[in-house]
């Protein structure tokens, strides 16, 4: 599958040469999807040993589904080239589950600010008809970016900073680390008490 993505990836830098291409930060793939593995990966052996009305198998498919769903998300590609900013995603995600949009600079308006609920600050381009598009935020090289929508834009974006700092991440990480050694002994009793229980 990775050679698939840096075949696409180099096919798309080919056809479209000064086109700068942006991925979400190898550090936050890492711990969403150790953190999503941590969460889920003992359910299917804690089902066997309870005796849950769904079954280990289910619950297995359904973990891998999910798994490719995250993975498919965190795949977002952002693309910049002297035209526009686009917002992309491999072939074999369907658009039904992530869209992605493109939008000319000619056509961006003001680049605004919106508080999150957890009290983040995340910003949107709201282009000439209105519409509000996400600035990706958790892309390797956020700062050369926002130098180029300054530069295509003209808009000031010296006070634009990303979502979030690395080391909240290297803390989750730490975090989703120990529980993957939770998960270890969690898996290891269960199957323990399986065994006992044949």
């Amino acid at each position: 599958m990775s050679t698939n993505l840096n075949l696409e990836s180099q096919s798309e830098q080919q056809a479209q040469p000064n086109c700068s291409v942006f991925r979400i930060s190898p550090l936050i793939r890492i711990t969403l999807i150790a953190l999503y593995l941590a969460l889920t990966i003992p359910l299917p052996f804690l089902a066997q040993a309870s005796s849950a009305p769904v079954s280990p198998g289910l619950l297995g498919l359904g973990i891998g589904l999910g798994f490719v769903a995250l993975y498919g998300a965190l795949s977002e590609r952002v693309m910049v080239d002297e035209e526009k900013i686009q917002v992309t995603y491999p072939h074999w995600v369907p658009r039904f589950f992530r869209k992605g949009w493109t939008l000319p600079w000619a056509q961006i308006k003001d680049l605004k600010l919106r508080t999150t609920g957890q009290g983040g600050l995340v910003y949107y381009f709201v282009s000439k008809s209105g519409t509000a598009y996400l600035l990706p935020m958790r892309v390797v090289g956020f700062a050369r970016l926002v130098q180029m929508v300054e530069a295509k834009t003209g808009i000031d974006t010296k006070d634009v900073r990303p979502l979030a700092q690395p080391w909240m991440y290297l803390i989750l990480l730490g975090l989703t680390l120990l529980l993957l050694l939770i998960d270890a002994w969690t898996i290891a009793t269960a199957l323990s008490q399986g065994s006992l229980a044949q």
